[in-house]
């Protein structure tokens, strides 16, 4: 399922490096946090490795 804003991209990115060790978890905030503890490596994968070109960077909910 690929995220759906550049911000959602983010977010992900910013998760998976702290999954992979590459970056102190200490370091996320706000969604990146609870995407690390909540989604498998392969699920931010998913969301990290898409196109940004078109989306918005930001979603209403």
């Amino acid at each position: 399922m690929p995220a759906k804003s550049a911000a959602q991209q983010k977010a992900a990115g910013a998760a998976l490096s702290a999954k992979r060790g590459d970056t102190p978890k200490s370091k996320l905030k706000g969604a990146s946090k609870q995407m690390a503890a909540s989604m498998s490596e392969k699920q931010l994968e998913e969301f990290a490795h898409a196109k940004r070109k078109g989306k918005p960077e930001h979603v209403a909910k």
